[in-house]
């Protein structure tokens, strides 16, 4: 299983309006590395909902429930989105702050690639966020 870090910001769709659509298309990403993090996505992977500007936390947990397919919105035809869907909140959000504060997170993707909008999250973070989320 594979594990990624989806950014929106909360103004615009936030983990309140998937848990109440129950499933969405991720679309709008229009950046390469990102895309390609998309292409790589597999059923049942997961996800982590980020937050992001106004909030900057990791507020939910989302699965990869559609692969890889065209975004209609985009006109030149390069990029595409995959469906999600919610798995479950964080017991508490896990904020930028308290990730930064972890020096064993110094690696991720989200501290290294700030404007990434779809990233790889290795098992070991996932698992140290996961626990961040208890206390």
């Amino acid at each position: 299983m594979g594990y990624w870090l989806m950014k929106s910001e909360p103004s615009v769709y936030p983990w309140s309006q998937l848990v109440k659509d129950k499933k969405t298309g991720w679309s709008g990403v229009r950046n390469y590395q990102a895309n390609n993090n998309m292409k790589a996505m597999k059923i049942g992977d997961e996800a982590f909902f980020y937050h992001s500007n106004e909030e900057r936390a990791i507020v939910g947990i989302m699965k990869i429930v559609k692969l890889w397919h065209p975004d209609p919105s985009d006109e030149t035809g390069r990029f595409g989105m995959v469906d999600v869907a919610p798995v479950r909140a964080l017991e508490k959000p896990v904020t930028l702050a308290m990730i930064k504060a972890e020096p064993r997170l110094s690696k991720m993707a989200l501290l290294r690639q700030g404007r990434l909008s779809v990233s790889l999250v290795e098992v070991t973070d996932w698992e140290m966020i996961l626990e961040m989320q208890k206390c």
